[in-house]
């Protein structure tokens, strides 16, 4: 019920009331007040809880209420009536304060975008109540309506919220519609946050509606990075041709995508394949045909002898974090903390085809509680490391090769660490630890992980799941002619 105006100076008293009886949790009238002298026996009464229900009460039923708050939506006929009280506005918002100044009547107009409209009734309970319940789809409008309005905490809330349920589950996905909406507002955390996810997790986005709505400019920024996750290349390849298909962009932004295809990493059957199957590359064809002919002569020739000629050092021929066993392997460590783990794996030397029948083995240790990374393994004669421990030490990986070969020159061996880990409810890439070239450790590996409790956000079922990816990179021996 709405208070006649002549009577909004007793209702700003009581709402006032109210306020003062939530800061200092006055308690049937009377405030606690603690003696000095008594500290041992002071005691918390806290019935915040209870004046928070209130307060949803008065806001449910309307009374006392002096400003009628009608949100239209826009382009609609569509119009919401909440019955609200000016002093919380005001005290919640500076916007309000200033709308409630200039207004003519009881009403305040508000005019919304129909997704805002359909959550304004939960917006407002937030500042009456000082909590809101949150869906994927409703974070968007919630968080526009709080910037819109300068109610700042709700804003923050919403963002942390954001990025900590990037792998939430919603009919047709939310990373990307968070990522452009990142974008237009600035917020860079939030963009930052959206982008490492859909790099770290992109072979299941792939598989997702929501590749095909990504825009033209998260395509070519995806495109560009190194630490895609995903089985393969040709993956990859794949999903950009469903998505030219799908979404028909202009002829520069294709080309563009295609060519920044790292078509070395493809062995040369499916590029052939490609070539005639493939609808998007009879189309684009002029536009990559020197990047397929530079790989031809890539698979062809001996790295060493196609490094004194080409820059073999490029993106072309540089592995992103690929799945799939030529490149490495996963490793699940049951009861991490326990002890010491060691485990064999093979990778292919190289991507070029006259590599790709060499294998090189590689060993891993992972330590618990490891030596200072100053200190270096050594290995026994049947090629096992021997780490020192100590009590206090952090976990340490290493991963060295079992054998050298001279077929090693001219190629480096970059190390990868991806660990999984289960948020709400799903498997996804926790963080990815990349080794320096020159080393056989990452010293900031598990550095923030309690892996002694069971429920850490790095361990699934109190198991460490880890994927070891061994990327080589070929280097131009001799300056490539020009």
């Amino acid at each position: 019920m709405r208070c006649p105006v002549g009577d909004r100076i007793s209702t700003m008293v009581c709402l006032s009331g109210l306020f003062v009886v939530l800061a200092f949790r006055m308690i049937d009238g009377a405030a606690l007040k603690q003696d000095p002298s008594a500290e041992s026996a002071a005691a918390l009464l806290n019935h915040s809880m209870a004046m928070v229900q209130r307060m949803e009460a008065l806001l449910a039923q309307g009374n006392g209420s002096d400003v009628t708050l009608r949100i239209q939506t826009v382009s609609t006929d569509e119009v919401k009536v909440i019955q609200a009280h000016s002093l919380v506005l005001t005290l919640q918002s500076d916007v309000f304060d200033e709308l409630l100044q200039t207004r003519n009547s009881t009403n305040l107009v508000l005019k919304e975008s129909a997704d805002c409209a359909s959550v304004f009734d939960k917006f407002i309970r937030y500042l009456y109540c000082g909590d809101i319940s949150v869906r994927p789809d409703q974070a968007i409008p919630l968080h526009r309506l709080a910037s819109k309005y300068h109610i700042w905490a709700l804003q923050q809330g919403l963002t942390r919220y954001m990025t900590q349920h990037l792998s939430s589950d919603s009919p047709t996905g939310h990373v990307v519609s968070w990522y452009q909406y990142a974008v237009q507002t600035g917020d860079i955390t939030l963009r930052d946050s959206c982008l490492l996810y859909l790099s770290w997790n992109l072979s299941s986005v792939l598989q997702s509606a929501e590749w095909r709505s990504i825009s033209d400019e998260l395509l070519l920024s995806l495109l560009q990075r190194s630490d895609l996750v995903l089985q393969s290349e040709l993956e990859l390849y794949d999903a950009l041709e469903a998505w030219i298909s799908q979404n028909q962009p202009a002829d520069m932004t294709a080309e563009s995508a295609l060519r920044a295809v790292r078509y070395g990493m493809i062995p040369p059957q499916h590029l052939f394949r490609l070539q005639k199957q493939s609808a998007v590359m009879l189309k684009y064809y002029e536009s990559v045909r020197d990047l397929l002919f530079l790989t031809f002569q890539f698979h062809a020739a001996s790295p060493v002898q196609l490094a004194k000629y080409f820059d073999v050092n490029c993106s072309l021929f540089m592995p992103r974090n690929y799945l799939s066993s030529a490149w490495g392997s996963p490793w699940v460590i049951n009861n991490p903390t326990r002890d010491d783990r060691s485990f064999s794996f093979q990778t292919q030397l190289g991507p070029s085809g006259h590599d790709t029948s060499k294998r090189v083995t590689w060993n891993a240790l992972f330590s618990p509680r490891w030596l200072p990374l100053s200190v270096r393994s050594t290995f026994s004669e049947l090629g096992s490391m021997q780490p020192t421990r100590t009590d206090n030490g952090q976990p340490r990986i290493i991963i060295t090769p079992a054998t050298s070969s001279p077929d090693f020159a001219g190629v480096s061996f970059q190390k990868t660490v991806i660990v999984a880990a289960r948020q709400q409810g799903k498997v996804v890439v926790r963080h990815v630890y990349n080794f320096h070239q020159s080393t056989e450790e990452t010293g900031d590996f598990l550095l923030d992980a309690d892996l002694q409790r069971r429920t850490s956000e790095y361990l699934i079922d109190s198991s460490l799941y880890l994927h070891i990816i061994v990327k080589p990179i070929y280097h131009s021996l001799i300056i490539a002619r020009k």
